[in-house]
């Protein structure tokens, strides 16, 4: 089996890992890929979408997984480009990724389903944003399109909603677009995953990101500094009550609406005081949630993934461990303002008891790693509880060094009961 994972981060990389340790023993490929990425998969080279889908034909690719967001609406789309010239792909075309690509056509989606979410407004001018969100405080602002996890802001008063609308409705940092007005749903965040293949779906372990570059979810907005994932994360109740209020009528929703979803869909949700609400779906693997969720699932998710681009999800290929995993980024200095590339990075050959998944790294002239990025790297540890995945994950990751290193160290602790000394 040749599959070809789309993409050059830490998702990838992660996604790569566990393709790599399917029974299937798949041959691997990776676009653009990155030189961590490069130990697990063949690089392939190509020039846009065309010439990507041609080197896949020349390869006898048998499944292409959609890493990256932007490929499944570039252009014609990955997945409708795939299919045109029959090669499987896991990840939605380019109508279904409308969910994650266009914040309005979520929310009107979700209204037409009835599932649960806030309120919303779209507008196309920042008189319009301002007439919307009406002097009322909190107020969640997104850009309605793509903007790599950044596109969001919690606004808690006149002066912070006017800093983002000139961010995003005059200097265009993001590029054209419209505006989304919501409602500020409270409660603790839970990330949950879903394989979709047509009617089909099965839920992966839930997971938390922290998405604030600072401790205690202070400073700008970010990719995401880190998550954890349990089967613990929620109560079985709770999942229940999400499968049925949020997941199922998704599903239906993609097969009512003839969207030919089969891929990944994230539900970033709000555990409120009146049950789940939906604030987004991403139509991929978080990130940095995957790198989290990963390393607890077992079994052949390189075949699973084929077949359910074929229209079958068998749930028998794969399953999911107890216990918890802690995802740590390190991020490189001025991140997320800008972000500084070619520091050397020291320490690999220290880590022990977890996973290093790199996702802005190079290797110099020297073979030194260096950073290429804003997020550099993945440090993440498993455990049966989480006291000993935190530890064991901080203990790794503070072998890893470079100039003008930013990490948090709240990860898995904020917004938990504290561990126990």
């Amino acid at each position: 089996m040749n599959i070809l994972v789309v993409g050059k981060g830490g998702r990838e990389h992660a996604l790569l890992k566990a393709l790599s340790e399917s029974p299937s023993s798949p041959r691997l490929y990776s676009f653009p890929g990155s030189d961590a990425i490069e130990s697990l998969a063949t690089l392939v080279e190509a020039d846009g979408l065309a010439s990507l889908i041609a080197k896949m034909k020349e390869l006898s690719i048998d499944l292409c997984v959609a890493g990256e967001e932007s490929y499944l609406v570039k252009d014609e789309g990955l997945a409708n480009a795939c299919a045109a010239a029959g090669i499987p792909c896991w990840g939605p075309p380019k109508e279904g990724a409308q969910l994650e690509a266009s914040k309005e056509f979520a929310k009107e989606f979700m209204n037409r389903q009835g599932i649960p979410t806030g309120k919303a407004t779209g507008c196309a001018t920042a008189d319009e944003a301002r007439a919307a969100i009406a002097g009322v405080y909190p107020t969640v602002l997104k850009f309605d399109g793509l903007a790599a996890g950044k596109g969001v802001a919690v606004c808690f008063t006149e002066a912070e909603a006017e800093d983002f609308l000139k961010e995003v409705m005059e200097e265009r940092r993001f590029g054209a677009g419209r505006l989304l007005v919501e409602e500020c749903l409270i409660g603790p965040e839970v990330s949950v995953f879903a394989a979709v293949s047509g009617d089909q779906y099965q839920i992966f372990t839930p997971a938390r990101d922290y998405k604030r570059a600072l401790d205690g979810d202070k400073g700008p907005n970010t990719g995401g500094m880190g998550a954890v994932a349990s089967l613990s994360l929620v109560t079985k109740e709770e999942l229940a009550q999400i499968e049925e209020t949020i997941v199922k009528p998704t599903v239906a929703g993609l097969v009512k609406e003839k969207l030919g979803y089969k891929g990944f869909i994230y539900f970033g949700l709000m555990m409120t005081k009146e049950g789940p609400k939906i604030i987004e779906y991403n139509c991929r693997f978080g990130d940095p949630e995957c790198q989290a969720v990963m390393p607890l699932m077992e079994g052949d998710l390189a075949t699973y993934c084929l077949k359910g681009a074929q229209g079958e999800l068998d749930r028998s290929l794969i399953r999911f461990k107890q216990g918890w995993s802690v995802c740590l980024i390190l991020a490189s200095a001025g991140y997320p303002v800008t972000s500084r590339s070619g520091d050397v990075i020291t320490g690999f050959e220290q880590v022990e008891g977890a996973s290093v998944y790199h996702a802005g790294t190079k290797k110099n002239a020297a073979g030194q790693w260096e950073t290429n990025g804003g997020r550099v790297l993945a440090v993440v540890a498993q455990s049966e509880d989480r006291g000993s995945a935190v530890k064991q994950a901080y203990e790794q990751v503070s072998h890893l060094q470079f100039e003008g290193a930013q990490r948090r160290n709240d990860i898995g602790i904020m917004n938990f009961a504290p561990l126990k000394s």
